[in-house]
């Protein structure tokens, strides 16, 4: 016999964080998010509590954890696209489908007691949280952006009734040929000049927020603004980026273009990555894992990518050759093996076309379901 159990206790809210991490334990692929980070959920000040109701469940037989979910109502979200939906995240359990049964009940009749019709994930509170499900490249190492799961999660969500929605790829990405590469900064030069364009620069990290922080939030606001799953970026979102911007981000592994009038018109940042260095300590800022982190982004081996936009008014100009020059110089480095792309969704001809010029290998595919409810 299954049991749910609604999260309340710091005891529950313990055991909800950590079950992943004993779920995957011994899986050499999955990679965990920063705990610190990750227990902020349950704060009463927590950035997204300001347009966003929550619901955490705990699936227990006897007195084992076998299971945990969550229900997100995101009502920016909604407000924006005109739904009724929520969200599901942080879906977690063994391999049986009375717990996952179980879980999804509780997250529709959370749904149907706040009016909603529709459960989809899973998404996070935002587009900058973990999203989908990994159906595709269960044998890949996972970014530290993106979330590990078993194979037959697929096969469990399917079993509660849920259908695809819309599909994301990734990518591995190697250096291009030299030639490919030359031509790349031939054609990066003509753009800038074509449309009189500037690479933004700035002494150091703080320096490049300080003058350009605002002008990107504005260009992400529009630029992603028609893309699945996102949300406004509001004052809390804003500043947590920040904060871990001046932690991780490298002017080397930033490409950020100005118009005649300074004004940010096309952003593409990569992170360091960070899987490995807090993979042993279960996401824990040890002191081990803090030497391993400070190595990995000191002298990065991979370089995931982490944000991409161009304002509307120069996507169809070539500007994405001048983030794809930026890309191919930083893979120029002999000690990085390749790039990540994170995720891409499956219709964005566009950015995968991109990735045509590098050598390129498409070696995860993630997921997010959608049902509608009685």
């Amino acid at each position: 016999m299954v049991t749910i159990k609604e999260v309340r206790s710091g005891t529950e809210q313990r055991a909800f964080l950590e079950y992943p991490l004993d779920l995957y334990r011994d899986n050499p692929c999955f990679v965990p998010p920063l705990y610190g980070d990750e227990k902020k959920i349950f704060s009463k000040d927590y950035i997204y509590n300001d347009t966003c109701e929550t619901g955490y469940w705990l699936a227990y037989r006897g007195e084992t954890v076998v299971g945990r979910i969550s229900a997100i109502l995101q009502k920016a979200s909604n407000e924006k696209n005109h739904e009724k939906r929520v969200r599901f995240t942080r879906f977690d359990a063994i391999d049986d489908p009375e717990v996952a049964k179980a879980l999804f009940g509780a997250v529709e009749q959370f749904a149907r007691d706040r009016g909603m019709d529709t459960v989809c994930g899973p998404l996070g509170f935002s587009d900058l949280e973990r999203e989908g499900l990994l159906v595709e490249g269960f044998d890949q190492l996972a970014t530290f952006e993106e979330q590990y799961n078993a194979e037959y999660y697929g096969r469990l969500i399917e079993g509660c009734g849920y259908e695809k929605e819309v599909d994301w790829l990734e990518s591995k990405l190697h250096a291009p040929a030299p030639e490919t590469a030359a031509k790349l900064k031939k054609l990066s030069e003509q753009v800038l000049k074509k449309y009189d364009l500037h690479i933004g620069e700035a002494k150091n990290v703080n320096d490049f927020l300080n003058r350009y922080k605002d002008g990107f939030f504005d260009l992400l606001d529009v630029a992603y603004e028609g893309l699945y799953g996102t949300v406004p970026f509001t004052p809390g979102m804003k500043k947590m980026m920040i904060d871990n911007f001046r932690l991780i981000i490298d002017l080397e592994h930033v490409v950020c273009i100005l118009d005649q009038n300074d004004k940010v018109v096309c952003l593409g940042l990569c992170f360091p990555s960070i899987a490995k260095a807090v993979q042993k300590s279960k996401g824990h800022l040890t002191p081990a894992a803090l030497v391993r982190l400070l190595k990995a982004i000191k002298r990065p081996k991979v370089i995931d990518l982490g944000l991409i936009a161009v304002a509307p008014e120069y996507v169809n100009t070539g500007i994405p050759a001048i983030i794809a020059s930026g890309l191919a110089e930083m893979l120029a480095d002999p000690n990085i093996e390749y790039a990540e792309t994170n995720l891409n969704l499956e219709d964005n001809l566009p950015i995968r076309n991109l990735w045509k010029r590098f050598n390129a290998v498409q070696h995860k595919r993630r997921r997010s379901y959608v049902k509608k409810l009685d």
